[in-house]
């Protein structure tokens, strides 16, 4: 049995994407693991006011994969677009080292192949021509 971790591509209102160093020196998308009886919106909405401080409405899905976290250890990851329903004011938790914003085409070495996938896809259904 695999853990479930619902992630969101979260474009800040300059179009840039806020990605979480976590403690393996890696970035990731804002999000975590679903607790029992929780809807994916919904966990991912309280991920991202516990992480980030900020509140959000839970868009479509975009990609469900298995990641290999450390050798032998998977976790089962959705991703879902996000979008700001409040002022962007993030205020890091405990959980993560920091927070920054990427712009599409400059995605940082250390995000992992799962994430940066789920982050194009998501940019390319949103983008004019496939809407």
């Amino acid at each position: 049995m695999y853990k479930v971790s619902i992630k969101a591509l979260l474009p800040a209102p300059d179009g840039r994407i806020v990605l979480l160093l976590n403690e393996r020196e890696e970035w990731e998308l804002p999000g975590g693991q679903i607790e029992l009886g929780e809807t994916p919106p919904a966990c991912l909405a309280r991920e991202i006011a516990e992480e980030l401080g900020l509140q959000v409405a839970v868009e479509a899905p975009l990609d469900s994969y298995l990641f290999e976290v450390i050798p032998g250890r998977h976790v089962f990851i959705v991703t879902y677009r996000a979008r700001l329903t409040g002022p962007f004011e993030p205020r890091l938790s405990h959980e993560h080292r920091r927070w920054a914003l990427f712009a599409p085409a400059a995605l940082p070495a250390n995000l992992p192949q799962g994430y940066r996938a789920s982050i194009l896809r998501g940019l390319q259904a949103g983008s004019p021509e496939n809407s």
